[in-house]
């Protein structure tokens, strides 16, 4: 990326409602890079990006790094905000976004997925959500947490994870950690299945 930028400057690209999230719900500009940065460093494909949002980490981190991000995001305002976001900084050939569910990963193939506590918004009240347009609740949290531990136990050998903020959930014991980075707003992890 060169210069560093402030996150107020990045967000001054994305849509007016995802810039006024983008505090409480997307990934930190520091974040996206050190992330882009293992990402060049274990030779990484394609990451899947779960709960996505305004597409602000699959951006930024694409800026910082030669990979394929794909966003699935369950609301479609947010997937077009995303998708505008990549195009404004020219990376829309290696940023994809798609609407959809969690169950939606399926049709994605990556070796990377990414978490940014994609369910916690199921866990705050109302008046801390960002809108009621999708399920939100102690359930879904339950499900979606456990789809997302499944998903990981049955990911291939030599699939990385890398959190920040975790998800909620555990990441299972065939994997290790490989990376910490504990001097961002949160703790960035990256783990590789073995």
């Amino acid at each position: 990326m060169g210069t560093p930028v402030s996150d107020r400057l990045f967000d001054r690209f994305m849509a007016r409602e995802a810039r006024s999230a983008s505090v409480h719900y997307w990934t930190s500009l520091a974040a996206a890079v050190r992330a882009g940065e293992w990402l060049d460093e274990v030779g990484a494909h394609t990451v899947l990006d779960i709960g996505s949002g305004a597409g602000k980490f699959c951006v930024a981190a694409a800026l910082a790094s030669k990979v394929r991000f794909v966003g699935i995001e369950h609301r479609a305002r947010l997937v077009t905000a995303a998708r505008e976001l990549a195009r404004q900084f020219e990376v829309e050939a290696r940023v994809a976004f798609i609407h959809g569910a969690l169950e939606a990963v399926a049709r994605v193939e990556a070796d990377v997925y990414y978490l940014y506590n994609p369910f916690g918004e199921n866990l705050f009240e109302p008046s801390h959500q960002l809108d009621a347009d999708v399920e939100l609740g102690d359930v879904r949290y339950l499900r979606d947490v456990a789809f997302t531990e499944q998903l990981l136990q049955e990911a291939a050998e030599g699939t990385y994870v890398i959190t920040y903020s975790g998800f909620g959930g555990l990441v299972p014991r065939s994997y290790r950690e490989i990376r910490v980075d504990w001097t961002l707003s949160s703790i960035l992890r990256m783990w590789k299945k073995s």
